[in-house]
């Protein structure tokens, strides 16, 4: 398997900055592991995360889908020249979680020099199914960007 980061010395602190001060943040993403063609993070099912019901919230699952796709895209281009920016994601939420950690494994399906297509699955700590998530993101030139 090769490695599909740009930036070869990828770590987790460097994740861990991109989501300094953003809805990552705020919901309590953390980054636990970087695999040579795959990112994973964790989230909490606390207040931040749950809806009425005391379940996880589907919008923080397609969050954490998002999160994970959106970064995985950008880390695997030179960002100094390309953005990767989301345009369409969709998620099947599988199983309900109460507490403790989901956690997200992002994997590209697809890498064009335009778009991606990123599966991202959710699991509880029990490794089962939760959320089953696909994210297509654009690949833009810095110049191609709106100010």
């Amino acid at each position: 398997m090769s490695v599909i980061w740009h930036n070869q010395s990828l770590n987790l602190d460097d994740l861990t900055r991109l989501g300094a001060g953003n809805m990552a943040e705020h919901l309590g993403i953390e980054w636990v592991e970087i695999g040579g063609d795959f990112l994973r993070a964790r989230m909490p099912v606390d207040h931040r995360t749950s809806q009425p019901y005391g379940l996880l919230h589907g919008g923080a699952s397609v969050v954490l889908a998002e999160t994970l796709g959106s970064v995985g895209a950008a880390m695997s281009v030179d960002t100094s020249k390309f953005m990767a920016v989301g345009v369409e994601v969709n998620a099947n939420h599988i199983r309900s979680a109460r507490n403790g950690f989901v956690i997200g494994t992002a994997k590209p399906l697809h890498r064009g020099a335009s778009t991606h297509v990123w599966e991202i699955r959710i699991v509880d700590e029990k490794h089962k199914l939760v959320c089953v998530s696909r994210l297509t993101v654009a690949i833009l030139k810095r110049t191609d960007i709106p100010t």
